[in-house]
């Protein structure tokens, strides 16, 4: 039997993903679906680390658009993105999946505030982990905050599950002669400002020489193509 490519993964799921074809909340038999790759690939045996965002029920950038404080939308923002690894344990473990989530802003009660060594000892025993509240700092995004935790976790590789099957020259919706990328370095995706993450997360992947795989989370069977190393969605290198 072919072995996974890779041990340990951060997979980075936007709040927008549970939400499927609804405009807010949660997508019963999307969740499902999502679930259902990633109990595919914990049983393959990869430690599986999970950054979850929060736009399907409030986006801190958004309300500071509509003229909320900055920092108090944010702050919101994070929240949500611990209501969403709440939605997201419960599903897991519906299946049959362990799971912890930790929070990088305390609350006891629902989770265990984010302590790196910890959460590595709970991937080594096969629970999935997931980190709410982003990085616990206002003006950082979730994506920053994989990238912050894919490095902490010593993570193999960051996975961003979209709904666009990897990296393209352009938007394939607006432009019908846009390819996607097989790979790319990271030098090249920031000069080329491809807004697949923001320039903070780009930096910090390309420093500590964390790889990231983007793909859709919406092909079947596409998270475990990439944990195993076939050609699935686009490869950010160095």
């Amino acid at each position: 039997m072919l072995q996974p490519a890779c041990k340990r993964i951060l997979l980075k799921l936007s709040g927008e993903a549970l939400m499927g074809p609804e405009a807010f909340g949660y997508h019963c038999d999307t969740m499902a679906g999502i679930v259902a790759q990633i109990k595919e690939v914990v049983e393959l045996g990869v430690q599986v680390g999970i950054v979850v965002g929060g736009g399907n029920l409030f986006r801190g950038a958004t309300g500071a658009l509509a003229g909320m404080n900055r920092v108090t939308a944010d702050s919101m923002g994070m929240l949500a993105t611990v209501m969403n690894a709440l939605a997201l344990k419960d599903a897991l473990e519906a299946v049959g999946i362990e799971v912890r989530v930790q929070t990088a802003v305390a609350i006891t009660h629902v989770g265990e505030p984010f302590e790196r060594d910890a959460a590595v000892r709970h991937l080594q025993a096969g629970r999935v982990v997931i980190f709410g509240g982003g990085t616990g700092n206002p003006f950082f995004t979730t994506d920053t905050a994989s990238a912050l935790r894919g490095a902490e976790i010593g993570a193999d590789l960051m996975l961003k599950a979209t709904k666009v099957d990897g990296v393209y020259t352009a938007d394939p919706k607006k432009d019908p002669s846009a390819t996607r990328y097989e790979t790319l370095s990271f030098d090249e995706a920031i000069a080329r400002n491809l807004g697949v993450l923001d320039t903070a997360a780009f930096a910090l992947c390309r420093e500590q020489g964390l790889p990231l795989a983007v793909f859709s989370i919406f092909k079947s069977g596409a998270l475990k193509r990439v944990v195993m190393g076939e050609s699935e969605g686009t490869r950010v290198i160095l």
